[in-house]
Parts: structure tokens; sequence; C-alpha cells
């Protein structure tokens, strides 16, 4: 994902090692990225997903897709 999107949400698994970012692009377009992280090497996050790439009109849409796609997150999404 590049700098200069704005992330909008970022949904984390209860565990802490993976989240989904939902941004929007300078252009007024709308994605998502999942990433992963080891807690114990201090390194950061890693995209996993290979979503960003996808556009969406509504960050409506961008979530819809989420939730399709990266298998935890209605998960996380029905407990918050």
């Amino acid at each position: 994902m590049a700098h200069e999107n704005k992330v909008l949400r970022s949904m984390e698994t209860p565990g802490r090692e993976r989240c989904v970012d939902l941004f929007q692009r300078p252009g007024g377009t709308f994605g998502y990225e999942e990433y992963r992280r080891e807690l114990e090497d201090g390194r950061g996050w890693y995209p996993i997903g290979f979503y960003a790439e996808r556009l969406f009109t509504s960050e409506k849409s961008a979530l819809d897709d989420a939730v399709i796609n990266v298998s935890w997150l209605k998960d996380v999404l029905g407990s918050s």
C-alpha cells in the first residue's frame, strides 16, 4: 500500500498477529490489505493478502470484499 493512502480503519485479530487496513487513496478510491506480524521479532507488519490493488468506489464495498476474502475478519467484526 502506498504511503499516501489514508488508513480509515485497522482491524486486528485478538492475538494481534494479523490485521486488515481499510484505506482511501488520494484519487478517492478505496481499498484494503491484510497484514501479519511476528510479535517476538519486532520487524513490523508484512502484506500477505495482496489485495491492495483492488479498487472500490466506497468504503463499504471495500469492507464487504475484505469480509469475503479474509477468513478471520467476519469473526472479528462480529465480536466488536
